[in-house]
């Protein structure tokens, strides 16, 4: 059914959004009352600049009047607002009580509802989101041929196997409806996508329902004055996607996991929960439990419940990328992949994901680097007890090359000094997404946080210098085995600054080249 002046209204109003429509001196409840009331629109943007005949434009975020300047000799159709624009343009107004919220649900309709043509999965978690949805996006395609969509904070697919670099963890409602829409008109079954809190927050997925959502973990994270003010307001809006879901897949280690029961049993809904366990294979009870298989943890048995379901090798280290695996077969179990299917099942060992856990060995040195998106103090904790499981005995050099976000999570920049300053050797702090505030103070004031007298810093603003520098002094300490630790960034191409994607070569391609491989 297409979107029109009338059906807009209406869902808006069943939504208890709608205030009024205004057109001119116009002012009404009734679309009737407004020429082409049942007109449909021939198009649906955020985005003033997108603007063609027959458009409805959402005015989101601080929309000014003056953003409308000639909007009418493009063609606009009506707009969405939560205030009236009627002196700047002769195009009617519905006009709402939360934009956000009336934005996703007319997104959905105009996209004739993709989303129930979908099985939707949503991961939710302060770490493993990304891992744990490439994992279940591998078995549900292994499940259905190539039939599983994935939005991420790496990359959007949309047709099982082409991979484009997104640019939010969860795209605008808009635009992830439009995605979904393209999803289904590819043939996708499935969809597994990140849900973070600031997806609650401002409602980028406000009516949406999950097949199944998935809570992995909580830490504090996202605390400022921009993204949550409390780690109470962090939490409380990752459990709305307990509310917004069928059934839930619930990490048992998770901080809170019984408040997390809690809003299920209030919701209705079932709980299947996964944990990770000691070689004895003893932990906390759950449904879906990995332990080593081998004292070198290289491998890891997956079992659920008394059944067994094999042995698994992973293509990405650490023993934490195992209970990602847990988390996704019981995703995969939860959304109807058979626990017979062995060969679905195993897809998830051979995914691998860029900037994720990535090694590299350096011919001219006895060198380690590896390149991981860490960046907040439970994955510098889980990369470092990564790296003390794996190489402890090794007594090795760490330095840690890191920086941390501009204009927003303030907290991670003590916390990743914290987690980092007691079995380190060097820090070295550069540039990350620094947005607006200036690299150096960020990186000062993470130096600042140190507290252990004997660990060595330095502040490199450049980031392709810093690492270069890393690579170069880790080869002047030729006597040790080193190992670098370049986080944050991952494989991401460019560094925000001053609110633009500057292009930056990628941590893996520095680390790459510096080591001729």
């Amino acid at each position: 059914m297409a979107l029109t002046l009338e059906s807009a209204a209406r869902l808006l109003d069943r939504h208890g959004l709608l205030r009024e429509i205004i057109r001119g001196d116009v002012w009404t409840l009734d679309p009737h009352d407004i020429k082409g009331f049942d007109e449909p629109f021939s198009a649906i943007t955020y985005d003033t600049r997108k603007v063609e005949p027959g458009t409805f434009l959402c005015c989101k975020g601080r929309f000014k009047a003056e953003y409308l300047q000639g909007i009418d000799e493009r063609g606009l159709a009506a707009y969405v607002s939560e205030n009236d624009f009627s002196d700047a343009t002769q195009a009617p107004g519905l006009i709402v009580d939360d934009v956000r919220k009336a934005m996703a649900l007319l997104s959905a309709e105009f996209y004739g509802r993709p989303q129930d043509q979908l099985k939707v999965v949503g991961i939710t978690g302060t770490k493993g989101k990304t891992t744990t949805a490439y994992l279940t996006q591998a078995m549900l395609n292994g499940c259905s041929g190539g039939k599983c969509a994935l939005f991420s904070s790496v990359d959007n697919c949309l047709d099982g196997h082409t991979y484009v670099e997104s640019d939010l963890t969860t795209p605008e409602s808009m635009d992830a409806f439009r995605m979904m829409r393209e999803a289904v008109d590819n043939g996708m079954e499935y969809l597994v996508m990140e849900v973070s809190s600031q997806a609650y927050k401002v409602d980028r997925v406000f009516g949406l329902t999950f097949d199944v959502a998935a809570f992995l973990n909580i830490s504090p994270d996202h605390i400022s004055p921009i993204e949550h003010p409390t780690f109470e307001d962090y939490l409380y809006c990752k459990r709305q996607i307990i509310v917004n879901a069928k059934s839930l897949v619930l990490g048992a280690d998770s901080l809170h996991a019984d408040l997390l029961r809690e809003d299920a049993e209030a919701a209705g809904i079932g709980v299947t929960t996964f944990a990770l366990h000691d070689a004895d294979n003893a932990g906390t009870s759950a449904d879906v439990v990995a332990w080593p298989a081998d004292p070198a943890h290289a491998s890891f048995h997956i079992a659920d419940g008394d059944q067994a379901l094999g042995d698994y090798h992973l293509s990405i280290d650490g023993d934490f990328n195992y209970l990602n695996a847990a988390a996704a077969i019981a995703i995969a179990h939860a959304v109807g992949v058979s626990l017979d299917d062995a060969d679905a099942l195993h897809a998830i060992e051979s995914v691998r994901i860029a900037g994720r856990m990535e090694q590299f060995r350096d011919p001219q040195s006895n060198t380690l680097a590896i390149v991981d998106y860490a960046h907040n103090y439970a994955s510098v904790t889980a990369l470092l007890d990564f790296v003390y499981e794996r190489w402890g005995e090794e007594n090795p050099r760490i330095t840690l090359v890191t920086g941390s976000a501009g204009n927003k999570a303030y907290d991670r920049r003590k916390e990743i000094v914290e987690a980092a300053e007691n079995r380190i050797a060097n820090f070295i702090f550069t540039a990350e997404d620094t947005d607006t505030e200036p690299i150096i103070d960020i990186c000062m004031e993470m130096q600042g946080y140190i507290t252990n007298k004997d660990v060595v810093s330095t502040v490199i603003s450049d980031r392709l210098t810093a690492i270069t520098n890393a690579i170069y002094d880790a080869r002047a300490h030729a006597d040790r085995f080193n190992i670098l630790l370049i986080i944050g960034k991952g494989n991401e191409r460019w560094i925000k600054d001053h609110r633009k994607h500057v292009p930056f070569d990628g941590d893996d391609h520095v680390v790459e080249r510096m080591f001729g491989l």
